[in-house]
C-alpha cells in the first residue's frame, strides 16, 4: 500500500485539493518552534493556579507527580513525533488519526480537538484579565473588571498573531523567556534561603498522601501542566525540515518543561516549610513564596504570570486555530476556516473565530453564574480550573485515539519502518497513562460542575461522530483530502 506520508497535494482529486491554500513554508526553526512551545504550556501561569490543588491533591511529594506526569507526556510525545515524521501536516492530530481510521474518525477528531482547545484555551483567556486584575489591585488598589483586560489583551494577541507567524512566534518565545528567567530567580533564590532546611522528602513515595492513590488523583492536573506540549506540530507547515524537527521540539520541550517543574515544585514546598495545609490554603502560592523570599521584588513574580498568560493566548491559537484552518482546508469543516491572508499567509479566519468562540465561552459560563442558583458573578481563577477540566477531557480522547492509531498506520502503511518498542510498546504504555487521568476526571461522585462533564463530553463524541458519519456520506471523496497537503511537499 502507498505510503501516504508521500502523497502530495497534487495527487487529490477535488475543488479542496486542486488548489490548496498554503501556509508560508519553512520559515520557523526547531528553536522557534520549541520556544513557542514552552511558551504555549505556559509553565507560571499553569503552576500559579494548579500547584496549591496538586499539593493538596498528593501531598508533599507531589514533586513525584510531575515526574510521572513529565513520563506520560514523553510518551504521547513520541506518538505525534513518529506521526510528524512519516507524515507532517498542519492537521496534527486530525490527520494522524484521520489517514489511520478513515474520514469518519477525522472529522470526529477534528471537532473534539477544536472544541477541547477552545474551551481549555478560554480558560487561559478569562485568567489573562483576572491576573491582570489581581495585580493591579495588589499594588495599586484599582479594581476593574478583568473582563476588560481579558477583551484588551485578546484584541492585542489576535492583532499579532495576523501580522505573521514569525512575529508572533518571537513574541511568544520573548514572554517564555521573561517567565522562565522569573520563575527560576524566585526557585533559586528561596532554595538557597532555606538551604538549612533542605530536604529529600518531597521525592519520598512514602511521603506521598494515601500512597499511590493520591499520585493518580493528582495525575490529572499534573498531566494539565504540559497541555501544550504537541504545539510545534500544528506548525509543521511552516517549519523547516519538519519530519525532523518536530519530533526533536517535542521531545526538548517536554524535558525542560518537566525539570523547570520539578524545580519550581520543590521550591514551592519547601518555602511552605513542608506544610501542605498551609500551602492548600494560598491562592497562588509561588507568589506568597516570591513575596517572602524576594519582598518587594516579589513584583517580579507578578510579571512572570503576566508575560505567560500572553505566551499561551499567542502560542495556543496560533497552533490550535492551525487544526481548525487544516479541517476547513480539507473539507472536513466548512471551507470558511481554511481561508488563508494572501499575503502573510496566516489563516485569520480560523483565528478570529477560535479566539471569539472561547470568549463566547466565558461570557456563556458568566451568565450560567448569574442564573444561577447563587447568582453571583464569575471568578476567573475558578473558572480556569472548570473550563481547563472540560477542555482536558476531550483533547485527552484525541490523545487516546492518536495512541492506538500510531501501530496500526505503521503496520498498514510502513511496515519496513515498523519497529516494536516506538510503535506498539510505547503507545500501549501512553494509552494507559492517559486512562488514569481520564478515570478521574470522568469518576462519578464528583461536585457540579464537574460531575456533568463526563456527560457533556459523551455527548460532545457522539454528536460530533453522527455529523461526521453524515458529512462523508454526502462527500465520498472527504476520504482522498484528508492529510492530502503534506507539509514538506512541494
Amino acid at each position: 500500500m502507498p505510503d501516504p506520508g508521500a502523497v502530495g497535494p497534487s495527487s487529490t482529486s477535488g475543488p479542496v485539493a486542486d488548489a490548496p491554500q498554503r501556509l508560508r513554508g519553512g520559515v520557523l526553526g526547531m528553536a522557534d518552534i520549541a520556544a513557542a512551545t514552552m511558551a504555549n504550556v505556559g509553565p507560571a501561569m499553569s503552576f500559579f493556579f494548579g500547584f496549591a490543588f496538586l499539593a493538596t491533591t498528593a501531598g508533599v511529594a507531589s514533586p513525584l507527580t510531575i515526574v510521572a506526569a513529565g513520563v506520560a507526556v514523553a510518551l504521547l510525545g513520541n506518538t505525534l513525533a513518529e506521526f510528524s515524521r512519516a507524515h507532517p501536516s498542519a492537521g496534527s492530530f486530525t490527520t494522524f488519526v484521520g489517514r489511520t481510521f478513515g474520514p469518519v474518525s477525522a472529522v470526529t477528531t477534528a471537532l473534539l480537538a477544536g472544541l477541547g482547545y477552545i474551551i481549555a484555551m478560554a480558560s487561559v483567556i478569562a485568567i489573562s484579565g483576572g491576573f491582570v486584575q489581581i495585580t493591579l489591585y495588589h499594588y495599586t488598589g484599582v479594581d476593574l473588571p478583568w473582563i476588560i483586560w481579558t477583551l484588551l489583551l485578546t484584541g492585542l494577541s489576535v492583532v499579532l498573531m495576523l501580522r505573521g507567524i514569525v512575529v508572533s512566534t518571537k513574541w511568544a518565545g520573548y514572554f517564555f523567556g521573561v517567565e522562565m528567567l522569573v520563575l527560576v530567580v524566585v526557585s533559586v533564590a528561596t532554595l538557597v534561603e532555606h538551604r538549612g532546611n533542605l530536604s529529600a522528602t518531597p521525592f519520598q513515595p512514602d511521603h506521598l498522601t494515601h500512597g499511590l492513590k493520591g499520585l493518580a488523583a493528582g495525575f490529572p492536573l499534573a498531566v494539565y501542566l504540559f497541555i501544550g506540549w504537541e504545539n510545534s506540530a500544528a506548525l509543521a507547515e511552516e517549519t523547516e525540515n519538519p519530519r525532523r524537527n518536530v519530533g526533536r521540539a517535542v521531545f526538548s520541550s517536554v524535558a525542560i518543561m518537566t525539570v523547570s517543574y520539578i524545580l519550581f515544585s520543590y521550591a514551592t514546598v519547601t518555602g511552605f516549610g513542608y506544610d501542605v495545609g498551609r500551602l492548600g490554603a494560598s491562592r497562588i502560592p509561588f507568589i506568597d513564596v516570591a513575596h517572602h523570599t524576594l519582598g518587594s521584588l516579589a513584583l517580579l513574580a507578578y510579571v512572570g504570570g503576566l508575560t505567560s498568560t500572553l505566551g499561551v493566548l499567542i502560542a495556543g491559537i496560533n497552533s490550535q486555530a492551525r487544526l481548525v484552518f487544516n479541517a476547513g482546508r480539507e473539507g472536513l469543516l466548512p471551507s470558511f476556516f481554511g481561508y488563508v491572508h494572501p499575503t502573510r499567509r496566516t489563516p485569520n479566519n480560523a483565528i478570529i473565530t477560535f479566539a471569539v468562540t472561547a470568549l463566547l465561552i466565558i461570557g456563556g459560563w458568566g451568565l450560567g453564574h448569574l442564573l444561577g442558583s447563587d447568582g453571583g458573578s464569575m471568578n476567573p481563577v475558578v473558572f480556569f480550573t472548570e473550563s481547563s477540566s472540560l477542555g482536558a477531557i476531550l483533547i485527552l480522547l484525541v490523545y487516546l485515539a492518536s495512541n492506538i492509531a500510531l501501530p496500526l498506520y505503521y503496520r498498514r502503511y510502513r511496515p519496513q519502518e515498523f519497529r516494536t518498542v516506538r510503535h506498539l510498546v510505547l503507545p500501549a504504555i501512553g494509552v494507559l497513562a492517559i486512562l488514569v487521568p481520564l478515570y478521574y476526571l470522568a469518576k462519578p461522585g464528583q461536585p457540579a460542575p464537574y460531575s456533568w462533564f463526563p456527560y457533556a463530553a459523551l455527548a460532545t463524541l457522539l454528536a460530533a461522530v453522527g455529523y461526521a458519519t453524515l458529512l462523508v456520506r454526502r462527500d465520498p471523496g472527504l476520504a482522498e483530502r484528508v492529510g492530502s497537503v503534506v507539509a514538506d511537499a512541494e
